[in-house]
């Protein structure tokens, strides 16, 4: 079991940024990849951002250039860097972690942390 605790959402005016923050219960070496996702009012859970055990990152194609995650391991967490946002940037953001234990496979939600971008 992995409990994902997240941090860092509020309200910021178009442009600016956030930091969002995502502590795993359990040594993020050990899980396969972490990522985060959002979903906007009416609209379906999407991924925003994921990066893998190895480092790989993978970006959605409307957060390319301005979000980045990045990981520390001593700490047990995944951040997401989100600047210039915009407006459709805002959403409930959600930490995900997906590992696997032989044909098992195990996915961990974090309870959410809203962002709202004013225009």
């Amino acid at each position: 079991q992995v409990q994902l605790v997240e941090s860092g959402g509020g309200l910021v005016q178009a442009g600016g940024s956030l930091r969002l923050s995502c502590a795993s219960s359990r040594n993020i070496f050990s899980i396969d990849a972490m990522g985060w996702y959002r979903q906007a009012p009416g609209a379906r859970r999407e991924l925003v951002a994921a990066i893998t055990s190895g480092d790989s990152t993978n970006y959605a194609d409307s957060v390319k250039g301005r979000f980045t995650i990045f990981r520390d391991n001593a700490k047990n967490t995944v951040y997401l860097q989100m600047n210039s946002l915009k407006p459709d940037d805002t959403a409930v953001y959600y930490c995900h972690a997906h590992s696997r234990n032989g044909m098992i496979e195990y996915n961990y939600w974090g309870q959410g942390t809203q962002v709202t971008v004013s225009s």
